[in-house]
């Protein structure tokens, strides 16, 4: 069976290409590696010809590393609201200091919806949240120490890389045995947790738990599985426009599964973050678009 990971991709729709690059540029210290117009061959992969020709960029912490944001020219879309919908509902930075990060972000383009704190299953590890200008939302993560139940990447950059990417599904449960029917990853536990941005969005109390689990892939990377409240909408799309906010997730993988139904024939494209290997978009139990990139 073939092995996910890590996580080498988080799309991002936006409707304003430039005020992204700016924005990670001068807030994350991300900086700009490659640019161009969507290929014809690329949209074909995703199964959305209409966005060949469309803008993109793609960014990398300090301008190294395997893990980026592309953000990719996109029609709005108003009906979103973050924490609201399935699918892929953040990317999880690792930093080097939580509170410092937050100190940076004053006054910039990015929202705070989480203010610093201590998870409630373990106070060595303090996140952040908040909305950029797409509307997607990042954690900003860092580790108070080393834990041996989670192999993590130490933060070269003082903001760096993608660890975790969190997957909003019907259940924890479920997300994790859809990975591992088709990646064969491990069942990770589900835990209760207090996941704030859920539970405002919901209009539920501050301190409701929700239950989660941790799965963990190679490369030092995870997702995050969310069990959303009953309320939550699916994730949708204006005809060959991209999902809003995090569009879409590119993992490694060792070779493309069989039992995955794609959207289009798997393709080889020159182009990062391909770079000649063979890939192909799949769709998760909750809507998520799933592309994998052969190693």
């Amino acid at each position: 069976m073939s092995r996910i990971g890590p996580i080498s991709c988080v799309t991002v729709a936006a409707p304003e290409l430039q005020r992204m690059i700016d924005t990670y540029r001068l807030y994350l210290g991300y900086e700009l590696v490659d640019h161009g117009r969507v290929p014809a061959a690329q949209a074909q992969l995703w199964g959305r010809p209409a966005l060949a020709g469309r803008r993109y960029a793609i960014m990398l912490p300090g301008g190294e590393g395997g893990t980026s944001f592309r953000f990719i020219e996109s029609q709005p879309s108003p009906a979103y609201v973050p924490f609201r919908h399935m699918g892929w509902n953040a990317a999880e930075l690792m930093v080097q200091d939580t509170d410092a990060a937050a100190a940076r972000l004053v006054d910039s383009p990015f929202q705070l919806i989480g203010p610093p704190a201590d998870l409630s299953f373990s106070d060595k590890i303090r996140a952040m949240q908040v909305l950029g200008p797409a509307r997607e939302s990042l954690y900003l993560t860092s580790f108070k120490e080393k834990l041996p139940e989670f192999d993590t990447p130490d933060p070269k950059h003082f903001i760096d890389r993608v660890f975790i990417v969190i997957l909003g599904g019907p259940t924890a449960s479920e997300l994790n045995a859809f990975y591992t029917r088709h990646f064969g990853v491990g069942t990770a536990p589900v835990v209760p947790g207090v996941i704030s941005v859920i539970s405002h969005a919901h209009g539920l109390p501050a301190d409701t738990k929700h239950d989660l689990a941790a799965i963990a892939l190679t490369g030092q990377s995870f997702i995050e599985a969310d069990t959303m409240p009953p309320a939550t909408l699916p994730r949708t799309s204006t005809g060959d426009e991209l999902p809003p906010a995090i569009a879409m997730v590119s993992f490694g993988v060792e070779r493309l599964p069989e039992s995955l139904t794609y959207l289009a024939p798997p393709q080889a494209l020159p182009q990062a973050p391909y770079h000649g290997r063979r890939a192909a978009i799949a769709t998760g139990i909750a809507g998520e678009l799933i592309e994998l990139i052969e190693s």
